[in-house]
């Protein structure tokens, strides 16, 4: 673990899971998930900033201009009436709560008129529940079958544990999504998805299904990170690399990745909206890609 103050105050657009991403409050993770794309950029360890007033201060200050200028184009799919930032895009700020200001941080997003924090997490940080955001702090629990997730990401909490928090956490005060990510293309993707999304429909009490909404991510692997993975696991690597099902593709931010080939994902993408409607139509996708 390594402490030091963050340089960049850089505030991105994002659009999908939130309107912008925040300046990162830590890079890295303690996980060790085959498909990380963290790890790509931070193979080992975590490093934490200690300059949380500054990203606070940037984070009111964007926010502010962007309502005063007339720019929080609002309600959008992001939320209804918040500019959401995502203050976890470069860690898993929920397992690392101890190492962070947590309560300052989200004393700062309850308390503000525009800003909204939103965090994935694949475990459950039951230490929150100790703090009611007023539903000014969103989560998204992430959700995969647990026979893939055994195997992607073994470290992770059990994704009926998952779900089960999704009732707890909107009764403590946060706003909760299902972030369904990375999908993964495998012989029988179709039935393993089915008993999830069943599972989903049981788990989640009906009288909170209407403020449960959904983000779908197909997987986006890298050539580096598949030679890293044979070494750690290569049965394991076959299910994320698979050459004929991909093609590179340069992301937003110019770094070359692996997609799945754009006429497959459209076709698998249809099958998957198709799927999870015949089962949880109440879950609506904000967005899929």
């Amino acid at each position: 673990m390594e402490r030091r103050d963050l340089k960049s105050l850089l505030i991105k657009p994002s659009g999908r899971s939130s309107d912008y991403i925040a300046p990162s409050f830590a890079t890295g993770c303690i996980l060790e998930c085959l498909y990380c794309y963290m790890k790509r950029n931070t193979p080992k360890g975590v490093t934490f900033y200690n300059n949380v007033d500054e990203i606070l201060l940037a984070i009111d200050k964007h926010s502010k201009a962007l309502k005063n200028l007339g720019l929080n184009d609002k309600p959008n799919q992001t939320d209804e009436k918040y500019i959401t930032y995502d203050i976890s895009c470069n860690e898993d700020f929920a397992l690392h709560l101890p190492n962070h200001e947590w309560e300052k941080i989200f004393t700062f997003f309850k308390q503000h008129r525009v800003a909204k924090a939103t965090l994935a997490t694949k475990i459950i940080p039951k230490k929150l529940l100790s703090f009611n955001p007023k539903g000014k702090v969103r989560i998204r629990f992430s959700l995969m079958p647990q026979r893939l997730s055994d195997i992607l990401e073994p470290k992770s909490a059990l994704i009926v544990e998952r779900i089960k928090a999704i009732n707890t956490f909107i009764e403590a005060g946060y706003d909760v999504h299902i972030n369904f990510s990375p999908v993964v293309l495998y012989n029988g993707w179709e039935f393993d998805y089915a008993g999830l999304f069943r599972l989903v429909n049981i788990i989640v009490e009906d009288k909170y299904k209407d403020r449960v909404k959904a983000e779908v991510i197909f997987l986006t692997h890298n050539t580096e990170k598949h030679f890293t993975n044979l070494t750690i696991d290569a049965k394991a690597e076959q299910l994320l690399y698979v050459p004929h099902l991909q093609e590179e593709k340069v992301s937003q931010y110019g770094g070359v990745n692996l997609r799945y080939k754009s006429h497959i994902k459209q076709i698998e993408i249809e099958k998957f909206k198709e799927l999870h409607d015949s089962i949880i139509k109440w879950n609506t996708i904000r967005y899929i890609f």
